[in-house]
């Protein structure tokens, strides 16, 4: 087993590069599919979604040539079976992608029920909703979604709910369906955008990402391309909530400002310098903390997946605040984590109140799921002592060599490995 030890108490100083976007990528893999020629994917993050993500397609039939650390090339010709391995599949939950992406090109697909963390009930009903409304029949047998249509046509999808999962299939299983596709209450992410143009670069007519209706006029083949992915809006976030938290003073390279309004105006609220540049943000904790609310809204609201790295700072602000998540019903299970290393937190329902400010003591915690690792990261650089942070795996699903990253920042961490043999010595 793998841990983080940390030793807390070093402010962050210096200059991080942050990572391609994570929720990008675990989509525009899967949409290679989709093409009749090769594509290079450049600026892919190195982390284990993305590994499990070209796992599953090279298991397909793919044929994935890495050109060098960060970019790929994807030669989907190779595929000739819809199916998605079982187990490959339950790792993570950006492995519904491939339900849109096998049914835009084969006309059925056969996915797993997807995994990921675990915030409760995460049901894909709008994902089915999208499929049946373009023509596709679904039943679910021993897990797996098996997916059908003698064609797919262009219809109206209206979702009862905003989505960034449905709204990404959607676009999927449409760019190469007859006539036109219209995507209303769709999600306005980057990541949305992002695969837009992807699909867009390769021939796909893709209209209005970004904003809440999204048009798809049906193509007959999609060519290949060559596209960049944009920077992790999350990673960058993450950044600067430590930034912030250990007081220090950190530049924070390769992201889009605009993306990171919603995190950069609570920072501020809270009394962070924030600093935008053309393509830079500098973090610097320089004034008192105080108290301020956090509601976690789909785009361009404050990210549900920056909820747990803003509970830490919080925890270190003057008063009482509140941090209400707006999105998924059981992300405050990192707070007992929290707890124990000394922050003082109550939960009713979708509310945290937190109160102000507490200092962090080292103890031994887990990440509870990607985002709550990262907070329990934040908080073992803040507190005094050492803490061990168990699970880790959970992190590098979405974090680019965080150790190493902050380790260049000033920090005090590192990873250890523990022997099975003390494991079981210590049940």
């Amino acid at each position: 087993m793998e841990k983080y030890m940390i030793h807390g108490g070093h402010r962050l100083v210096g200059e991080v590069e942050i990572s391609g976007a994570k929720n990008a990528a675990v989509a525009i893999l899967p949409a290679t599919i989709l093409c009749d020629e090769p594509c290079v994917i450049e600026n892919i993050p190195n982390i284990s979604d993305v590994s499990s993500i070209v796992d599953i397609l090279n298991e397909m039939g793919a044929k994935i040539t890495v050109i060098n650390k960060h970019t790929l090339q994807i030669d989907p010709t190779g595929i000739k079976t819809p199916e998605v391995p079982y187990q490959m599949a339950r790792r993570m939950r950006a492995s519904s992608y491939f339900m849109g992406a096998l049914l835009g090109k084969f006309h059925e697909s056969k996915v797993p029920l997807p995994g990921g963390c675990d915030f409760g009930v995460r049901p894909i009903d709008q994902h089915l909703k999208c499929f049946t409304a373009l023509g596709a029949t679904h039943e679910v047998e021993s897990g797996v979604v098996v997916l059908s249509a003698e064609k797919l046509e262009g219809a109206h999808v209206y979702f009862d709910v905003v989505t960034v999962g449905a709204t990404i299939n959607a676009m999927l299983c449409s760019v190469l369906a007859e006539g036109q596709t219209i995507i209303e209450n769709a999600a306005k992410e980057p990541h949305i955008v992002d695969l837009a143009n992807f699909l867009n670069a390769m021939g796909a007519e893709v209209r209005g990402a970004g904003t809440d209706v999204i048009k798809v006029r049906g193509v007959t083949k999609l060519h290949g391309t060559v596209h960049n992915i944009i920077p992790d809006q999350i990673e960058a976030g993450t950044y600067m909530v430590a930034a912030a938290a250990t007081r220090g003073d950190v530049l924070i390279r390769g992201v889009i400002p605009k993306h990171l309004e919603s995190i950069t105006s609570k920072l501020q609220s809270i009394g962070v310098t924030v600093t935008e540049f053309d393509d830079a943000i500098r973090v610097t904790g320089d004034k008192p903390y105080v108290k301020t609310n956090v509601k976690t809204m789909p785009h361009p609201g404050f990210p549900t997946d920056m909820q747990p790295q803003i509970a830490v700072l919080l925890c270190l602000a003057e008063g009482t605040s509140l941090l209400t998540e707006g999105v998924w019903d059981n992300r405050f299970r990192y707070v007992n984590e929290l707890r124990r290393l000394g922050a003082e937190i109550s939960v009713d329902g979708r509310v945290a109140i937190i109160e102000g400010p507490k200092k962090f003591s080292g103890a031994p915690v887990k990440a509870t799921d990607l985002r709550a690792g990262a907070a329990m990261v934040i908080a073992g650089l803040v507190a005094d002592g050492v803490t061990e942070i168990e699970d880790i795996r959970h992190i590098e699903r979405g974090y680019e060599d965080i150790e190493e990253k902050l380790q260049m920042l000033g920090a005090d961490i590192k990873k250890i490995v523990v022997p099975d043999s003390e494991i079981a010595k210590a049940l």
